[in-house]
């Protein structure tokens, strides 16, 4: 009796999601990143969003995706964030936005690739490798940052940890590490996210060994960073003690009036008003934005003596940003975007602060012999601004003692370097002079200030931050935001002035933390890991015995 053979079954043709996985995915990862990504920074106020903006794109790369689907998914999605967080430089130049916000996007989505590479090769390695991994994939995204301060010229905007500019307590490591330390633990955390993900609903493991090594790592770094929170900031109150009252003035000058000559007159109007408004606080420093007088406030005549004077009517000494011109109407003369310091009966002291980190495209034309012809497009005039060369700090006398500042213009605040500099030279205080009136009142003002958070508690210094019309206030040496400028709707963008008591943390007064003295140390720990995770999976090549076989 012969057997019958059933036949082999007809397989059955994919299914309609089956044949659009890929694409589906790729349009969810692309949304969610968009999302998730834009709603972690200012002017939101959803910073814990940052701790899984990356898990979309990092679980996608566990599953090998395509390298070309992968890397124009993941391009697409940082050209359109960054061209969405960069919005407020439509107010300047429509092609800027549309050819920097894609470029940040690619210059961030590097990381991208590196976690293409190296997430499908963790998958069943032993923890110890796998956790290795995690830390090199945290520290390339700390390197990318770091050249973001000085490649191509710099443009250190938004760097992760700045989401975190309204929760103190993940931002205390930045005295160690700077601000590196702070976007090397969400991005550990993020991993460690998608790595659990990947364990629960792809591995197939059950019990024990569900768990995620690298989940509980990266939960481990974000409890040691509270921990430090704890210490540092325990009974902070107990350690106050007065700086100084300091009146914040902000004339709110429209950029369309600010370098008209013709409407110079109404500019000392709105300074005249505003400054002599803070004499019945009795400030003993009086803070002006960045270049806020229609001309050079040392170099010209009448302008120096409106100053002077000014100063001399509120009795107290006025720091304030005006152009500088150097060897005026001379074959070398040279004009500097400086910070002046006006003391009551004194006047205009010698001693000034020149920016140091020049705009591109806004106060220099890179390479101008192949480039000059930009100059006709953007408001910097047939010349360049020169460049300040050191940190010079100001010396203020008080009313019973002196205090040292050290004035950060515009976008300075940005580098760390920066300020560490200035604590270096001996400043007792941060003072940022800015004018984001270029930049209309939409997010630029709020994304500018959490820089100077990250820059406050890098340096355990207070940082005083003066706008042309927000944002202004004061942060403590801890990140906290103590003194917000605002208007009786709750608004930033208004003219007008306040003053406040600014007071330092005595522990703090003639130390530098970590990160100022060793500076970015933290950095090269993170290219060690990087290197590190990149050797443990890098093809080796194969032995041959002395018989000439593979071995």
């Amino acid at each position: 009796m012969s057997e019958t053979l059933s036949p082999d079954p007809v397989p059955l043709p994919p299914t309609w999601w089956q044949r659009r996985a890929e694409p589906l995915a790729a349009g969810a990862v692309f949304v969610l990143t968009v999302v998730l990504t834009v709603l972690s920074f200012p002017p939101f106020h959803t910073p814990e969003f940052a701790c899984a903006f990356a898990i979309p794109g990092a679980f996608w790369a566990y599953t090998r995706p395509r390298l070309k689907v992968f890397a124009w998914t993941m391009f697409a999605a940082q050209a359109v964030t960054w061209t969405i967080l960069l919005g407020w430089l439509h107010h300047v130049t429509w092609g800027g936005l549309f050819l920097l916000g894609p470029f940040v996007g690619a210059w961030v989505g590097v990381w991208y690739l590196a976690a293409w590479w190296t997430l499908p090769r963790m998958v069943g390695r032993p923890t110890l490798v796998r956790l290795a991994a995690m830390l090199g994939l945290a520290g390339a995204w700390v390197l990318i940052e770091w050249s973001r301060t000085w490649l191509l010229g710099g443009f250190p905007w938004l760097p992760l940890a700045a989401s975190q500019w309204e929760r103190m307590a993940v931002l205390q490591i930045a005295a160690l590490t700077g601000a590196g330390g702070v976007s090397f633990v969400l991005i550990a955390l993020n991993l460690g996210f998608a790595a659990y993900a990947h364990r629960l609903f792809r591995e197939g493991l059950t019990g024990l060994n569900k768990r995620s090594q690298e989940f509980f790592l990266a939960l481990f770094l974000v409890l040691a960073s509270f921990s430090y929170f704890v210490q540092e900031t325990f009974s902070r109150a107990r350690y106050a003690v007065p700086l100084a009252r300091v009146a914040f003035v902000q004339p709110d000058i429209p950029q369309d009036v600010k370098w008209d000559a013709a409407k110079a007159p109404e500019i000392f109007g709105a300074l005249e008003k505003t400054t002599l408004a803070a004499i019945a606080s009795r400030p003993e420093i009086v803070l002006w934005p960045e270049a806020v007088t229609p001309f050079p406030a040392r170099d010209n005549l009448s302008m120096k003596a409106f100053v002077e004077s000014l100063a001399k009517r509120v009795q107290a000494p006025l720091v304030l940003g005006s152009i500088v011109v150097e060897n005026q109407a001379k074959p070398d003369e040279r004009w500097f975007n400086g910070a002046l310091l006006v003391v009551p009966g004194e006047g205009v002291q010698a001693n000034y602060y020149a920016k140091r980190q020049l705009v591109p495209f806004g106060e220099f034309v890179p390479l101008r012999p192949i480039l000059g012809w930009l100059a006709k497009f953007v408001p910097i005039g047939p010349d360049d601004f020169a460049r300040g060369l050191d940190s010079s700090p100001l010396i203020v006398p008080l009313r019973d003692a002196t205090t040292v500042v050290g004035p950060l213009i515009c976008y300075e605040d940005t580098y760390p370097a920066l300020a560490r500099a200035s604590v270096r030279a001996g400043a007792d205080a941060l003072v940022v002079v800015t004018n984001n009136g270029w930049f209309g009142r939409g997010g630029a003002a709020y994304q500018h200030a959490a820089h100077a958070v990250l820059r406050a508690v890098e340096t355990r210094r207070p940082v005083l931050r003066c706008g042309n019309a927000g944002w202004s206030g004061w942060i403590d040496e801890y990140g906290a935001v103590r003194k917000e400028l605002v208007d009786a709707h709750g608004s930033i963008y208004f003219r007008g002035t306040d003053t406040v008591a600014v007071t330092r943390d005595s522990r703090w007064i003639g130390q530098r933390s970590f990160f100022v003295e060793h500076g970015d140390w933290f950095v090269l720990v993170c290219a060690v890991l990087g290197v590190g995770a990149f050797l443990l999976f890098a093809p080796r090549p194969a032995a041959t015995g002395t018989d000439g076989r593979t071995v």
